[in-house]
């Protein structure tokens, strides 16, 4: 352990129940034992100008301004295009994130909504930095914990991790959506990444009256994305509900790819045009993005400005050529549809129940899981009911 920052941890768990994140003593305990500074080794990328991201290592860091970085209230990369750590780097760098420590308050918040109680087994899927791994440890004892990590040079760091804060688990490395079935079946799962899906392969790991707990990204965009808390029944299948919004990466296996080449050319032909009923900037919105991805669950969300400095919005379908492309004029906006699916229709189709039914939030969001569907509902209302076959 690391006693230095013991008054850092305090702090933090005192911050968190004032949030309102932290409510167990249990969990209280190990917010306050577990050092998040070692979790962060060999450094970080912090922001840095032109979208680019600086470089700052544990080593060459003051200690003082090493446990600022560690104890603040943000998520913090430790990894840029699945294997670029900040001792590589001497100067700012452009690259994509793939690995995190998430923000403490996420953290905390999953942990407590996962319900453990003593001698609980737990199956994360996700392993990351190991930080929530050892808060886990921590409260139910290492040995009922199994953790589960897609990247060996990530998975390697978190033990390195876990062992230096005293903890050592079950880290498996191999296919993140797959689990591990050498103690299954779990009292509870959990994924620290967001998935598409959830892999019926979990619910067969989960015992009945167990708890699943993910990020679910039906479309695979970065945001418009929600925390599911699903209970797995006798008969194999699994219900419960959307608590709240919930931002992650996307797991590697099921992270969609992004759009390349001309998107005017991918537009140049279409089946209908028509003026939009609802504003299309209504999907930058958390919760109409998220409907968005339940009414065309395969559709992509991309911004682009014309040479002339106005907006454009596309959304996209790989999988069913599927486009609807948006033009904003001074009275609006039009949409041009094409392929063999008229998404834009199928979204405000959504949008609109969703405005007429008072404009629920997310939480009210119901789902249900079998081995060959997931199905969401809001309320009563058909037009509020999708259902994404797997099969």
């Amino acid at each position: 352990m690391t006693p230095e920052t013991a008054p850092e941890r305090r702090v933090l768990a005192a911050r968190l129940q004032e949030a309102g994140v932290l409510t167990h003593p249990n969990w209280r305990a190990a917010v306050e034992a577990v050092p998040r500074e070692l979790f962060l080794q060999p450094g970080v990328f912090l922001p840095a100008d032109g979208g680019r991201w600086r470089p700052v290592t544990a080593l060459g860091t003051d200690p003082g301004e090493w446990a600022g970085i560690a104890y603040r209230d943000e998520s913090l990369v430790t990894q840029l295009d699945g294997h670029l750590t900040a001792d590589q780097a001497a100067e700012p760098v452009l690259g994509v994130p793939t690995s995190s420590s998430t923000t403490p308050v996420t953290v905390v918040g999953m942990l407590e909504a996962l319900d453990v109680e003593d001698g609980h087994t737990a199956l994360e899927i996700g392993t990351g930095t190991g930080y929530s791994t050892a808060l886990m440890c921590h409260r139910l004892g290492e040995d009922n914990v199994t953790t589960v990590e897609v990247d060996p040079g990530v998975a390697a760091r978190a033990d390195a991790a876990l062992e230096a804060a005293g903890y050592s688990t079950w880290t498996m490395t191999g296919d993140g959506l797959l689990g591990h079935p050498r103690r299954a079946p779990y009292d509870r799962t959990i994924a620290t990444c967001a998935v598409r899906r959830i892999p019926h392969t979990w619910v067969r790991q989960t015992k009945p009256g167990g708890i699943i707990l993910t990020t679910l990204a039906p479309g695979s965009w970065a945001y418009g994305t929600g925390l599911a808390k699903v209970t797995v029944n006798d008969d194999g299948t699994a219900e419960g509900l959307i608590i709240g919004e919930s931002s992650f990466m996307q797991a590697r296996s099921q992270a969609a790819t992004p759009l390349a080449g001309d998107l005017s050319a991918r537009t140049a032909y279409t089946d209908s045009a028509r003026v939009t009923k609802v504003s299309p900037t209504l999907l930058e919105e958390w919760m109409p993005a998220f409907l968005a991805q339940l009414a065309a669950p395969g559709a992509q969300l991309v911004r682009a400005v014309r040479s002339g400095g106005s907006r454009q919005l596309y959304v996209f379908d790989a999988d069913r050529e599927s486009f609807a492309a948006f033009i904003e004029d001074g009275s609006g906006w039009t949409v041009r549809q094409g392929g063999p699916v008229a998404l834009w229709d199928d979204i405000e189709q959504a949008l609109i129940a969703w405005q007429d039914a008072g404009r629920p939030d997310i939480s009210t969001v119901r789902l249900r899981v079998t081995p060959r569907s997931h199905t969401y509902w809001i309320g009563d209302a058909p037009t509020l009911r999708w259902e994404h076959r797997l099969v």
